[in-house]
């Protein structure tokens, strides 16, 4: 990928729109905004009112704010000009055609602005995952998260590990690169509690359940209990709409049903699934293998009984409650004075009625509470790719090898492998780094 060219690209969403903003980004971008304005360039970040025209033809396109970020102090590094026109399409279009006749422009490609970004050291990696989790994000816990990353706050603590890493290398290397020269003594001491430290903080950050990931992608629950129980009238209450087929028939949902809906912010993706029971077709005993493959990978799972059968409890059923479990005493209208203490596999379970709405208030704050408990996000950055804890686990690794005794070389070896495994996560890793630190820290060679 060049970046001694400029490039242009809408970046408001398509479509029609109040105002469309379109940036441009390179050497040329100044260029281009005197071309399109006939005017010169406005004082830097200073919204100017511009009449904006086609260079070639003269047609006037609209009449736009601009907006001049010189480098290196614009989101890319690199000069910037921004159009802030009136959002139909035929203006946007006639802009962005207007930027492609001119010569040494071209359209970007798809995150080139965030990638230019980060190859200036405005961004780095991890801040420019979090923007794309920003724009993705579905919800205020999402949004949150995603703002924390792309502020930096992930990419802080990462960075004072490697930098920690980085000292505790040149600690050592200072031994082997410079063992003729008088060095202070005791040089080595601090390095192994040091390890431990970073080894210990790193364990912790690792243990966090996946929850950063977890609520990036979505949460899943899953409504699981026996045929006709009111598991789909009950997903067509969450969602607020009739998402699933709700009849008296029994074995009516053969496959998994999801909808995402947002509730209070969490992200979640809800699936209602066939009723478990001693299937009588092949196509409903799939079904409710089916249902329960989603109740073993589910963040949370909703047990839903049938009121009207209670206490009668089938053991496919019994089987799934567990600690991620919510139990659900569908029907009370019909419930008999002794289910005034139901529980279902000793988990209290909350009587609810999908035709009246009764007890669904107490329902969505019971599955609130549960997410909270188990997800909210922390006042500490919490990881948030696959990617990430890979390559925190190699530098754990890394770091439960090293062993002085065994040799300075290898000790070392050791750290600047755990050292870049922290830089690939932030696209931070140079040795310069530990030459730097050795000749500012040691009165070497004086």
């Amino acid at each position: 990928m060049r970046f001694d060219d400029t490039i242009f690209a809408l970046a408001s969403a398509p479509g029609k729109a109040a105002v469309a903003m379109v940036r441009v980004s390179g050497p040329a971008a100044g260029m281009a905004l005197c071309r399109l304005t006939d005017g010169e360039l406005p004082p830097p970040r200073h919204a100017e009112l511009c009449r904006l025209a086609d260079p070639e033809s003269g047609d006037e396109i609209d009449r736009v704010l601009v907006l001049w970020f010189p480098a290196p102090a614009s989101y890319t590094g690199e000069d910037v000009a921004e159009f802030h026109v009136h959002g139909g399409r035929a203006v946007t279009a006639a802009l962005l055609a207007a930027l492609g006749a001119l010569d040494g422009l071209r359209p970007a490609e798809a995150g080139e602005f965030s990638r230019r970004s980060f190859e200036h050291g405005k961004l780095d990696l991890t801040a420019a995952e979090g923007i794309a989790d920003l724009v993705d994000a579905e919800t205020e816990i999402q949004r949150r998260q995603a703002l924390r990353q792309s502020g930096g706050a992930l990419a802080e603590l990462y960075e004072d590990w490697r930098l920690r890493l980085l000292k505790a290398r040149a600690l050592i290397e200072s031994t082997i690169d410079f063992s003729d020269q008088e060095l202070p003594s005791g040089v080595l001491e601090p390095v192994a509690p040091e390890i431990s430290a970073i080894g210990a903080e790193i364990a912790v950050h690792l243990q966090d359940g996946g929850r950063g990931e977890r609520l990036r992608e979505g949460l899943q629950v899953v409504i699981l209990g026996p045929v006709n129980a009111g598991k789909s009238s009950l997903i067509n209450r969450l969602v607020g709409r009739d998402a699933a087929i709700v009849a008296a028939e029994a074995g009516t949902t053969r496959d998994v049903i999801e909808v995402r809906i947002d509730l209070f912010g969490w992200p979640l993706t809800i699936a209602d699934t066939a009723g478990l029971r001693a299937a009588t077709t092949g196509v409903e005993a799939e079904g409710v293998r089916r249902a329960r493959a989603r109740a073993a990978g589910a963040d949370l799972k909703i047990v839903m009984l049938d009121g009207a059968r209670w206490p009668s409890v089938c053991e496919e059923t019994e089987a799934l409650i567990d600690g991620d479990t919510l139990a659900v005493l569908n029907k009370c209208d019909l419930l008999s004075d002794k289910a005034e203490q139901a529980e279902i596999g000793g988990i209290p379970a909350l009587k609810i009625s999908c035709k009246t709405g009764e007890g669904l208030d107490s329902l969505l704050a019971r599955i609130t509470d549960f997410l909270e408990a188990r997800y909210l996000p922390s006042a500490s950055p919490v990881l948030t790719r696959a990617r990430h804890r890979h390559a925190l686990e190699k530098c754990l690794e890394s770091l439960r090898r090293y062993d002085i005794d065994a040799g300075a070389e290898l000790a070392a070896e050791e750290l600047r492998l755990a050292a870049d495994s922290l830089g690939r996560i932030t696209g931070r890793s140079d040795i310069e780094q530990v030459l730097d630190i050795i000749f500012k820290d040691f009165c070497i060679g004086k």
